[in-house]
């Protein structure tokens, strides 16, 4: 599809599918070559279709409030190039057992004091064992029981985890995709893209909703990015959520040195997103302090509609709650 005949050609809503599978389409909704011609309409098209479509789905004054809190720091056996929590580098970050259930409510309650509606506990694990998931089980009810919606990230799941984390009460499991299926032996090489696949396979089948993105920034091609959605719209049905974290380069890392993305080719990609997953709620994930204000702005018009909000992301910096705070009350946008 031409450039040309996007721009000329009403939107059309895409839809996901009925199947309750997370694999790919095998007749493609979207093909990376259209999701490229979207990344090169003028700058101003692209927002207006993005925003068009955004419109037709949700409020856009409206954001959704996510926190983030890591329950388990460091050592993970994986070498994923972005991470600072890799056993594989020397960051400065170090091993952390897992999160007690009272210190985990105290900071669920501070996250919902402050206007978060789901919490999100990550644990540094290539994939946590059966013990850990019983553990892990008891955190999800007991912030579940707070009337939090649950959400979860603890690496590849085995047999059984996905309905056990289910019945503990999770809403969502995040399992991202990282980067372009092309890309991805450049990133990990302790694991391949259809382990990723597979997890979210799992999750789908246990009836739990998917949190599934990707990072930009890590010197991918504008192919790759396009490729990167192109594989998040093409999933049966798409995600629910879909974290777009620009990438934070730690000292340690492989990819310390990277020089950062141009900030029009990240609301390009939230765009592209937006475009591609109507309904889904697209957030803007790591990254957000290096953006600033203005960038974080246009997110929001290009069809960005929810942030993971507090202090810290894991173990990289985020905008403080406050500052969150009085950017949406400057934009005239509120908590959903």
């Amino acid at each position: 599809m031409s450039t040309a005949s996007i721009q000329a050609a009403p939107i059309q809503l895409v839809r996901p599918a009925a199947a309750a599978s997370a694999s790919r389409s095998d007749a493609p909704r979207w093909q990376v070559e259209q999701i490229e011609a979207l990344f090169a309409l003028p700058f101003t098209e692209l927002l207006y279709q993005a925003q068009t479509v955004h419109r037709a789905n949700f409020d856009p004054a409206e954001v959704q409030l996510s926190t983030l809190l890591s329950i388990k720091t460091g050592g993970c056996a994986e070498n994923c190039s972005y991470c600072p929590q890799s056993a594989a580098y020397d960051t400065g970050v170090e091993a952390t057992a897992l999160m007690k259930v009272d210190d985990v409510l105290a900071a669920a309650r501070q996250a919902q004091a402050a206007g978060a509606t789901r919490f999100c506990m990550g644990a540094a694990w290539r994939g946590p064992k059966d013990r850990d998931i019983e553990k892990v089980a008891q955190l999800i009810s007991a912030v579940k029981g707070l009337g939090l919606e649950t959400c979860a990230t603890l690496g590849m799941l085995g047999d059984g985890h996905a309905e056990a984390l289910r019945d503990a009460g999770l809403d969502y499991y995040n399992h991202n995709i990282d980067t372009a299926p092309d890309k991805y032996a450049d990133i990990v090489q302790t694991r391949q893209f259809e382990d990723r696949i597979d997890t979210l396979q799992r999750v789908r089948g246990a009836g739990v909703k998917v949190c599934c993105g990707g990072i930009v920034g890590m010197g991918e091609s504008r192919t790759q990015r396009a490729a990167l959605i192109a594989e998040l719209a093409n999933m049966e049905p798409y995600p629910e959520s879909v974290p777009i974290n620009h990438l934070v380069p730690v000292a340690g890392t492989p990819l310390a040195e990277q020089a950062p993305l141009d900030p029009f080719e990240f609301v390009r990609t939230i765009a592209a997103a937006r475009i591609t997953m109507p309904r889904t709620r697209v957030r803007l994930s790591a990254g957000r302090q290096a953006l600033g204000d203005a960038v974080q702005a246009l997110c929001f018009v290009a069809g960005a509609n929810s942030i993971f909000y507090g202090d810290k992301l894991l173990v990289t910096g985020n905008p403080d709650v406050t500052a969150d705070q009085a950017l949406l009350e400057t934009l005239g946008m509120r908590a959903a």
